[in-house]
């Protein structure tokens, strides 16, 4: 009587069949489970007594998106018992094609970019790099999954090279009418990679200049002097010349002073000294030299050179007023006068 139960058709099954698919299908389960809070439980102990961060990504991988992979490759091999119809073998096969291609692209990229940013972040420059890292990791996951859903599609029968075809034609024409938009984005690359500037630098573009407040995929906005904002696009500042006063270690300074022609030789000899022992006594400044430049108009020329250590453009001013100010007190000490415009006639008597 049993047997002849067990041997009973249902669906065009026998009763025998869906007990081994059940039988099967509890202990696969059981034995995923006992995978999962033995082997998994143990990896994790072990990854945690590690400095390397690849383990961890590997055990938070086979936990996260190897496990349910686990558990449906336990149903098909279970219900490979089970005689079915075509239509629905073949959804539980797009089903299994489509949640291995999920799970393990994820498992993949886990793993890959995981792997490369633990490895970004062990060197200096991460921070300043960090949105370069994060752009790149976009477009890798972008190529993968593409590239993943490539085999999918075919695995499912769709003819991808027609697909490619069209996908390339389609991919020209849009790639020639967003070529602006596409050349913002290659330039936000290599803004981000070359770094002729970063957030926070002070930076001059043909008669523009302020301070870098962000750097956007395709525009870069830039706080002017004045207030306002300017908002240029990443390929002209890349076509452009950029005079960056956020890397410039020390200022150069020329500065010019006129003294009147009344002066005597004497005076004009001592002026470059004085000058010289004025600016080497003000700290953060280097002096280069002090020279009688050139006989002016109404003047006698001298030109002054030397460096102020550092970018601060305050700074620079409250040097250079300094300077000024002792210049001034040095020559009224001296009784050496400046000079400033003055024309002198000459009469003749006529008879």
């Amino acid at each position: 009587m049993f047997q002849e139960i067990l041997q009973t058709t249902f669906l065009n099954n026998r009763i025998l069949d869906y007990l081994i698919f059940i039988s099967v299908f509890i202990l696969g389960v059981i034995v995923v489970k006992i995978f999962r809070s033995v082997i998994i439980k143990r990896l994790k102990v072990l990854a945690e007594k590690t400095a390397t961060t690849i383990d961890d990504l590997l055990v938070r991988g086979i936990e996260k998106y190897l496990l349910p992979i686990f558990y449906f490759g336990v149903f098909y091999l279970s219900i490979r018992f089970l005689t079915l119809n075509t239509t629905l073998q073949k959804v539980i096969d797009i089903l299994g094609l489509v949640l291995l291609t999920i799970f393990g692209v994820q498992f993949l990229l886990l793993i890959f970019v995981g792997g490369l940013n633990a490895y970004f972040e062990k060197k200096e420059e991460y921070k300043e790099k960090k949105r370069f890292y994060a752009g790149l990791f976009t477009i890798i996951k972008v190529v993968i999954w593409c590239f993943a859903i490539f085999i999918l599609l075919d695995n499912l029968g769709v003819k991808i090279t027609a697909l490619i075809a069209g996908l390339g034609i389609g991919g020209v024409a849009v790639a020639l009418a967003s070529q602006a938009i596409l050349g913002d984005l290659f330039n936000y690359f290599v803004i981000l990679l070359d770094r002729p500037f970063e957030v926070g630098d002070f930076i001059i573009v043909g008669e523009y200049m302020g301070t870098v407040e962000y750097i956007g995929v395709k525009t870069t906005r830039i706080r002017s002097l004045g207030g306002e904002e300017l908002i240029f696009s990443n390929t002209d500042l890349t076509n452009s010349r950029i005079r960056n006063y956020k890397r410039m270690q020390k200022r150069r300074v020329v500065f010019h002073i006129g003294v009147v022609y009344q002066t005597p030789l004497e005076k004009l000899k001592e002026i470059p000294r004085i000058i010289e022992n004025i600016i080497k006594s003000i700290p953060d400044t280097i002096f280069d030299r002090a020279h009688f430049f050139s006989y002016g108009d109404f003047s006698l020329i001298f030109e002054i050179v030397y460096y102020v250590v550092g970018s601060d453009y305050n700074k620079y001013m409250d040097i250079q007023q300094q300077i000024n100010f002792r210049i001034k007190e040095e020559f009224e000490k001296r009784g050496i006068e400046f000079a400033y415009p003055t024309q002198t006639l000459y009469l003749n008597k006529i008879n």
